[in-house]
């Protein structure tokens, strides 16, 4: 499975401008013989959606997005999606001029200078989904800092799972060091669920927010086997054994035994104890 990942700017609000940038990274992975092109977090529409003016989001099966997929590459993509009554922040896997499945951030951060609450629902379900290179998951940037999030995935079957991002630095005076910790955290997931980790940024800046980069892919035994550069906009193509996801997950079994009836029993147990 060969996948580009397409770390680019955009322009807050301008979904066709956005739309173009898309379509000439999609056509330069097409001519590396790219099966996949993932782009980070909100690629469509931007960040700071509070400072736009009206509602531009569109439905996950808008021609428009369709249409990116008609270029050879699968697409992932991310956008304010128009969910009719709600609008959430999603990213959509199309194939074929198809959406195969739209995942919508489960996560949605509300502290410091983040509020996606004040403009997005959150999503309510997560869900492995079979693509036609291998079974994956998404999870939008926030919703991979949550340790049950990335272990429900694997147990779904996931064997790559796609993490398209917007971390900035600036936001906050004093926070961390997001780079850092994305380091970390990615190094753990791929490691504790065994699968290839898919890890895609934003550059540019936006607001109070600089976009960093450093976009990433990470196998099964933790290893980063491709790297994007800091702070600027670049395709980086690489390819992908999808067996290997079998063969670390049979030479050290960690996600075999998942005890979902106990998981079951204490997430009861804190429930009834007044804990959602």
């Amino acid at each position: 499975m060969r996948i580009a990942l397409a770390q680019t700017d955009c322009v807050l609000g301008d979904l066709d401008t956005n739309l173009k940038t898309a379509e000439r990274n999609i056509r330069e992975a097409a001519e590396q013989q790219a099966d996949l092109v993932v782009f980070p977090e909100l690629s469509l529409h931007g960040y700071a959606l509070g400072s736009v003016p009206g509602d531009i989001s569109v439905p996950h099966d808008d021609p428009r997005l369709a249409e990116l997929s008609r270029h050879g590459p699968d697409v992932l993509a991310g956008l304010h999606e128009d969910g009719r009554l709600r609008r959430y922040n999603s990213a959509v896997y199309l194939s074929g001029g198809t959406p195969l499945h739209t995942h919508r951030k489960l996560y949605l951060p509300n502290y410091l200078d983040w509020e996606e609450r004040k403009h997005f629902s959150p999503g309510h379900a997560l869900r492995a989904f079979d693509t036609p290179h291998a079974r994956a998951a998404t999870l939008i940037c926030n919703d991979a800092w949550q340790p049950v999030l990335p272990w429900l995935a694997a147990q779904d079957g996931a064997e790559v799972l796609f993490v398209p991002t917007n971390s900035g630095v600036g936001l906050a005076p004093g926070a961390i060091d997001t780079a850092e910790y994305w380091q970390s955290l990615l190094l753990n997931i791929a490691r504790l669920q065994q699968c290839w980790v898919v890890f895609v940024n934003r550059v540019g800046e936006e607001g109070k927010a600089t976009f960093w980069g450093g976009s990433r892919v990470l196998d099964p035994w933790g290893e980063v086997v491709a790297e994007a550069p800091r702070d600027r906009e670049a395709l980086t193509v690489v390819d992908l054994d999808i067996s290997a996801v079998r063969r670390r997950r049979r030479e050290m079994p960690l996600i075999e035994e998942p005890r979902f009836g106990l998981v079951s029993r204490e997430v009861r147990r804190l429930m009834s104890e007044g804990v959602d």
